[in-house]
C-alpha cells in the first residue's frame, strides 16, 4: 500500500477540535484525538485519509520549523547585531519570517534567515545577500540574439544516509534522471551504482531505482544530456496555425487533488484576474502577471507539510518555484488554458539546484513555459524585460526530470516519501525506515557544462 496515496484527501478537511489543535500548535493533544477518530467506525474514507496526512505533516513540521523565537532572534543578530526586538516582530507581521506554534512555542522555519536576505532594506542593514551570479542574464540574454540555445550538461548525483549504517541492512533508493521530453534529447547514462535501473524516458517522474544494501552505497548516477531553449516572441503576430490536430488537453484542464483544486477563493480571484481577457495568450499572461507581481518568495517547509498548495499561496501571497508554479497552473486551468507541470534541476557551470516551473498550451504554439519564481524574482530586482521573458520562455539551464506533480516513483515508494508531490533529491528507505530531511545526505555535482547554438 502506498501511504503517500492519502495526501489527495487533504482539502477533505478533518473534525473541528483536531483542525482547532492543528492550528494552536498542539500537536501532541491533536494526535491523541486523531488515534481516537481513526479507532471509530463512523468516519468516510475521505476523512480517515486526511486525519492520517494530517498526523504525517505533524510529525514533519518540529523538524522544519526548528527555531524557537529567542534562538531566532539571536541567529538574525549574528548579522544584524543591533535587530530590536520590536523589528523581530514586524518581521513576523509582515510574514516574511514563516512560523508555526508548536507545543506553546513560536518557531521559525529553517530557512528563514535565507529568504531574509531577498529583502535589500535588511542586506543595507548588515544581512549579507547572496551573491547574484550573472549568468541567467548573460544566457537569457544569448538566447534573446540566437533565437535558440542548446546546452549540453554532465551531472553526478547522489545519495546516502548522513548515520553510518550497518553494511547489510536493506536499501532501497531512488534518484532523478533526465525525462523524455521535447526540449530534452541526448541522454546518455554514464555510470551507476551497480543494479540500478532505470525508469523508462517517458515516465511523469523519472528515477533510477536501487534495491540493495548499505553497504553499496552512496547511490550515485553519472548522465549527460542535452536541453534546448527556444525564444517566443508572443507579442508579435502568432504563426500559422500547425495543419495537425490540436492533441486531448482534456486531463491538463481538469483538478488534481491535493493540490490543484477549483476553491471558491481560486474561482473568485480568476474570475477577477480574467476579466478583460479576449484570448487564451491573455489569460495566460494576466495570470503571470498577477502570479509575479504579487507573490513575495519566501522558502517553503517540505512539502508534504503544506495544505493545497494554490489556495494557500493565493490567499497568503507567499511561495517559493513550486508554491507559486501550482498557483499558475490552478488559475490557467480554471481560465480554460490547459496547464501542466515541470521540475527537476536549474543547472549552471558551478550549481545544480532544485526548480519548479509550469508549461501551458497556447495554440497555435503549442506548450510554452511560464517560470514565476524567476519572473517574481526580477520584478523584485526590477528587471522588467527578465520578467516578461520568463512568461512563453525559459532558459537552457534546467534539467527536466518530472512532467507531473504527485506521480508515482518506479517503482512505487510506498513508504512515506520525503517528498510525496515531486523528486527533485530523490528518497532513501533504510531498513524499511524512509529518511527524510538531514537524515539522508543528497548531492549534485556540475561535471561539465557547454552552450551550443543551434
Amino acid at each position: 500500500m502506498d501511504q503517500n496515496a492519502v495526501f489527495a484527501a487533504l482539502g477533505a478537511g478533518v473534525p473541528d477540535d483536531v483542525a482547532r489543535l492543528f492550528a494552536a500548535g498542539r500537536f501532541a493533544q491533536a494526535g491523541e484525538r486523531i488515534r481516537a477518530l481513526l479507532a471509530q467506525d463512523r468516519l468516510p474514507p475521505a476523512g480517515r485519509d486526511a486525519l492520517r496526512a494530517l498526523a504525517q505533516q505533524m510529525r514533519r513540521l518540529p523538524e522544519n520549523y526548528p527555531y524557537p523565537r529567542a534562538q531566532a532572534l539571536e541567529l538574525l543578530r549574528r548579522e544584524i547585531p543591533d535587530l530590536s526586538e520590536n523589528e523581530f516582530e514586524a518581521l513576523l507581521a509582515d510574514g516574511r519570517i514563516d512560523w508555526r506554534c508548536i507545543e506553546g512555542e513560536l518557531c521559525c522555519q529553517e530557512r528563514f534567515v535565507e529568504s531574509l536576505r531577498l529583502w535589500p532594506d535588511l542586506n543595507a542593514r548588515g544581512l549579507a545577500a547572496d551573491p547574484a551570479s550573472p549568468v541567467r542574464a548573460q544566457v537569457v540574454e544569448r538566447l534573446r540574439r540566437a533565437g535558440a540555445l542548446q546546452a549540453e550538461i554532465t551531472l553526478r548525483l547522489s545519495i546516502a544516509p548522513a548515520a553510518p549504517a550497518d553494511p547489510a541492512a536493506p536499501v532501497q533508493a531512488w534518484l532523478p534522471l533526465p525525462a523524455a521530453c521535447a526540449e530534452q534529447s541526448g541522454i546518455e547514462l554514464l555510470a551507476a551504482t551497480p543494479g540500478g535501473v532505470a525508469a523508462p524516458p517517458d515516465a511523469p517522474q523519472r528515477t533510477i531505482y536501487w534495491n540493495a544494501n548499505a553497504g553499496a552505497g552512496p547511490f550515485t548516477v553519472t548522465f549527460r544530456y542535452r536541453i534546448r531553449a527556444v525564444c517566443h516572441d508572443l507579442e508579435a503576430p502568432a504563426p500559422a496555425a500547425p495543419a495537425e490536430p490540436t492533441p486531448d488537453l482534456s486531463a491538463f484542464l481538469a483538478e488534481e487533488a491535493p493540490h490543484i483544486t477549483f476553491t471558491p477563493w481560486l474561482r473568485s480571484l480568476c474570475a477577477q484576474v480574467t476579466a478583460r481577457c479576449a484570448t487564451p495568450l491573455a489569460k495566460a499572461r494576466a495570470i503571470y502577471d498577477y502570479v509575479t507581481l504579487n507573490t513575495r518568495y519566501r522558502y517553503q517547509p517540505a512539502y508534504a507539510c503544506l495544505g493545497p498548495i494554490a489556495d494557500g499561496c493565493a490567499k497568503s501571497g507567499w511561495g517559493d518555484c513550486g508554491v507559486m508554479a501550482l498557483l499558475f497552473i490552478t488559475l490557467c486551468r480554471l481560465a480554460g488554458v490547459p496547464a501542466r507541470w515541470q521540475s527537476g534541476l536549474y543547472v549552471t557551470p558551478d550549481h545544480a539546484g532544485c526548480h519548479d516551473w509550469a508549461q501551458f498550451y497556447i495554440a497555435p504554439y503549442g506548450w510554452l513555459w511560464a517560470d514565476c519564481s524567476f519572473g517574481a524574482g526580477a520584478h523584485r530586482r526590477g528587471d522588467e524585460a527578465a520578467r516578461r521573458h520568463y512568461f512563453g520562455n525559459l532558459d537552457p539551464l534546467r534539467m527536466v526530470a518530472n512532467r507531473a506533480c504527485y506521480a508515482q516513483l518506479t517503482p512505487p515508494c510506498e513508504a512515506w516519501r520525503d517528498d510525496p508531490y515531486d523528486n527533485q533529491t530523490g528518497e532513501l528507505v533504510l531498513n524499511g525506515v524512509p529518511l527524510h530531511g538531514a537524515q539522508r545526505v543528497h548531492t549534485a555535482e556540475v561535471l561539465d557544462f557547454r552552450l551550443l547554438e543551434d
